[in-house]
């Protein structure tokens, strides 16, 4: 949060590109000194769900995931205010557009969990792979909260609702169930709509169950001397 939400407030105000590229490097940044983290709980769902993860541990990174929202938030607040800087912003939406938000999510969280398949699995940058591969997942990041505005967008449950108890209502957890439904239901739902869409394609499993179709992917061949 600290590295990516400073991206256009703190650092960039006045330029978009720099905001852009400040951006991208708090999300290698995050990555790098977080040990390769998963700070989403969609993603940790859709990861879940394809069976990189045990339910135990998708359980323990999504608490801590929403652990460190809720501690970053109030922090990062009192800083700004402290040091007179521009406060965080968040995600949010018109309850009069509730369903363009949740399909808005839905898409943007659908599309961002192909990058990161696309990105980890699909391809291989060589030696420089893992700063490559961050950096276009920044940039894809980046493009979807520009092509995707709707309700953020926030790609992330945790983003939302920490940030709606801190910087909404200022103490208490979203009361309407339509935030859940926009920030929860859309995104895990997207997240699990994207590994069965992988699982088609690459030939894994969901929750254990083999596609009816696929795999889609061409096999490698390997050739003989």
């Amino acid at each position: 949060i600290g590295f990516t939400f400073s991206a256009g407030k703190w650092v960039g105000q006045d330029s978009v590109a720099v905001a852009w590229v400040f951006h991208a490097m708090g999300v290698v940044a995050a990555d790098y000194f977080g040990g390769g983290q998963q700070v989403n709980p969609a993603v940790t769902v859709s990861m879940w769900s394809l069976g990189k993860i045990t339910y135990t541990e998708g359980f323990v990174r999504i608490a801590g995931q929403m652990g460190g929202g809720l501690v970053a938030f109030p922090i990062f607040k009192e800083i700004s205010v402290s040091l007179g800087l521009t406060p965080f912003g968040g995600p949010e939406f018109s309850k009069d557009n509730d369903a363009e938000a949740f399909l808005s999510e839905f898409v943007a969280t659908f599309l961002l969990m192909w990058a990161i398949y696309i990105l980890n699995w699909e391809l291989n940058f060589g030696k420089y792979h893992y700063i490559i591969k961050q950096t276009l997942t920044a940039v894809a990041i980046r493009a979807l909260i520009e092509f995707f505005p709707t309700a953020g967008p926030a790609m992330n449950p945790m983003l939302a609702t920490a940030w709606d108890v801190f910087g909404v209502s200022q103490t208490d957890f979203p009361a309407e169930n339509i935030h859940y439904f926009v920030y929860w239901v859309a995104p895990c739902l997207a997240g699990i709509l994207a590994a069965v869409t992988y699982a088609i394609y690459d030939g894994d499993k969901v929750f254990g169950v083999s596609m009816p179709i696929g795999p889609l992917k061409p096999k490698k061949t390997i050739k003989k001397d």
